[in-house]
């Protein structure tokens, strides 16, 4: 697929700066529930922006399984899409390759300014001290999704609100073939996500000042266990999530299999998948019932999506076009109302469409208890490793081996190994 794509990244033949109707490629992350839910969201908006502009846009929805390895390889290459999707915790990484135009101030201004956008969202797209490399598109948090009727059904009168409570209400929920809790268990930067937020909550850190792996500290090893420990010990999870990477956690909770999930912004796309606005309700991702010793009130990442260009684009100017359009008060409305994520710009806040009580959760957990992952040059590193790290931890539990503590701490020792190799 990538062949494919970069076929079309704005040469001559395309348009691009050759003259004739230009071309630009465009690769989406995967919002919804399924590739061809964001394939249908996007391609009207994209028409909308060809018939303002004359511009063209192919595009391609990546999965996030895939997309950091693609962007590393485009960057790496010099060959590949003009303009990006990325995770808005890869921003120092991707900062650090130097193949995405910086958004200096009158890069940024051409696209509305930098007053423009949520403070805290353009914060986290570059390194502290530097012109950012990437816009804020779209802005979440995680929570806690769970099914109405299957908690009234089990007598459960409220969400858990620490992980104690979700393993007990878990294995009420977990009979009849349905499962209490629904992971993605092969899908590296979901299970990094965790990871951070657990740790945080367990005292870990990740990362020490200078900026060295921290990964197998006793705090981390006991975070991981932790959120393992759902498949592996409390089998609240289903062996079968260990293969999940594509989004089919939300797909098993939309159906009813799964009961509960941890989620940035699920509802839109869980009711893509038929499920009914009033059939779930979004609490806050629960705590320990006892902090440890240094642990945070900490329970999501600061998550988002950041919207970049690639330096290898044949027409800037274009590429820089499409951004403005995508960070447009209407877009900005229109797709984060579809992906049921916060905007990333001040001037929709207000809208109707960012008052239900999902991005109400959203919102507060963002304002109160988000940290934002390190944001170091390795961070992308950090969740490519330590995300594998726990996918197959995942496959070991699935198969019934045993996930002991010195298990988990083997394959952070390894994987903060390979982070200076």
């Amino acid at each position: 697929m990538l062949a494919a794509s970069v076929t079309a990244c704005g040469d001559d033949s395309d348009g691009g700066s050759g003259g004739g109707a230009k071309t630009l490629t465009y690769w989406a992350s995967n919002q919804g529930a399924s590739i061809d839910f964001d394939k249908k969201t996007l391609e009207p908006e994209l028409a909308k922006f060809e018939q303002q502009t004359g511009i063209k846009v192919n595009f391609e929805v990546v999965p996030w399984s895939d997309l950091l390895n693609r962007l590393l390889a485009a960057a790496t290459s010099g060959k590949g899409p003009d303009v990006v999707n990325i995770g808005n915790t890869w921003s120092a990484s991707l900062q650090a390759t130097g193949a995405f135009v910086p958004f200096d101030d009158a890069t940024i201004g051409a696209v509305g300014g930098k007053d423009r956008f949520v403070p805290a969202a353009l914060a986290a797209a570059g390194a502290p001290g530097q012109p950012p490399t990437a816009v804020p598109l779209y802005s979440l948090s995680y929570a806690l999704y769970y099914n109405k009727k299957a908690f009234s059904d089990a007598g459960i009168t409220a969400p858990p609100t620490t992980w104690e409570e979700l393993v007990t209400v878990g294995k009420k929920l977990t009979k009849d073939g349905k499962w209490g809790l629904a992971l993605e268990g092969a899908n590296p930067s979901e299970n990094s996500h965790h990871a951070f937020a657990f740790g945080q909550q367990w005292g870990g850190e990740w990362f020490d000042a200078a900026g060295k792996p921290t990964f197998d500290t006793p705090q981390n090893v006991a975070a991981v266990k932790r959120y393992i420990d759902f498949m592996a010990v409390d089998k609240i999870v289903n062996p079968s999530n260990a293969e999940y990477a594509q989004n089919q956690s939300i797909t098993d909770f939309a159906n009813g299999k799964a009961a509960m999930l941890l989620w940035q912004a699920a509802g839109n796309a869980a009711k893509a998948q038929g499920m009914a606005p009033d059939a779930y309700g979004v609490a806050p991702v629960p705590f320990p019932a006892t902090a440890p010793a240094g642990g945070k009130k900490i329970n999501s990442m600061v998550a988002g999506i950041n919207i970049a260009v690639f330096k290898h684009t044949k027409d800037k100017d274009a590429a820089l076009q499409f951004v403005k359009f995508m960070t447009s008060d209407a877009e900005q409305v229109q797709l984060n109302k579809t992906y049921g994520s916060l905007p990333s710009v001040t001037t929709v806040a207000s809208d109707a469409a960012f008052q239900a009580e999902e991005q109400k959760v959203l919102a507060s957990v963002l304002a109160t208890s988000a940290a934002p992952l390190p944001q170091v040059a390795e961070e992308s590193k950090f969740e490519t490793l330590v995300g594998t790290a726990m996918k197959e931890l995942f496959a070991d539990a699935a198969s019934g081996k045993p996930i002991t503590e010195d298990a988990v701490k083997e394959k952070l020792s390894n994987a903060q190994q390979q982070m200076g190799s």
